[in-house]
């Protein structure tokens, strides 16, 4: 079973695999190549937000994957993740909230609050987290999801045989 896709550059550093310089240029001529003029942070998005963005956007256009168009897409991973810390902050804030006075009065009635309410933040978290990883495997902000990036292969005309015109000039005789 053959491993993932990696980008010719690190097949290259990685020495593993001797490239004829033909080979290398088709590859890099099916990886992905972004337009990277004019990303700016959406307007919906918080001033802390704002800033995560540039930050990551900075850092894929350093590898030269993200362009204009997935813009919208990394503010919503973005709110995605804002959205997923928040639900951790909940839950760290609920565990220190327990009950623990097991001899006053309505304690279990406290307890059972406190599990629907624990109930109900974990469920959050797991929502938020499923949505920022599938937005974070959508944008290619895991390794593995990166390397699968590739450009469709074009269907090329073959070349034309230079020795042909001989062929038929012998043929001929």
């Amino acid at each position: 079973m053959a491993g993932q896709r990696q980008p010719t550059a690190l097949v290259i550093a990685n020495g593993r695999k001797h490239l004829t310089k033909d080979e290398i240029r088709q590859r890099q001529e099916r990886e992905v190549q972004p337009c990277t003029d004019g990303i700016e942070a959406p307007s919906y998005l918080t001033a802390a937000q704002k800033k995560q963005f540039n930050k990551i956007a900075g850092q894929l256009q350093k590898i030269k994957i993200m362009g204009e168009t997935d813009v919208d897409a990394l503010a919503r991973y973005i709110t995605a993740q804002s959205l997923y810390e928040d639900a951790v902050r909940e839950l760290r804030k609920l565990k220190k909230d327990r009950p623990k006075d097991k001899e006053a009065e309505g304690y279990y009635t406290e307890l059972e609050l406190w599990y629907a309410l624990n109930d109900l933040a974990i469920k959050r978290q797991d929502r938020y987290f499923k949505q920022s990883q599938t937005a974070a495997r959508d944008l290619g902000l895991t390794i593995s999801s990166r390397c699968r990036l590739q450009v469709p292969v074009k269907e090329e005309t073959p070349k034309e045989n230079k020795f042909s015109k001989f062929v038929k000039v012998v043929g001929e005789c």
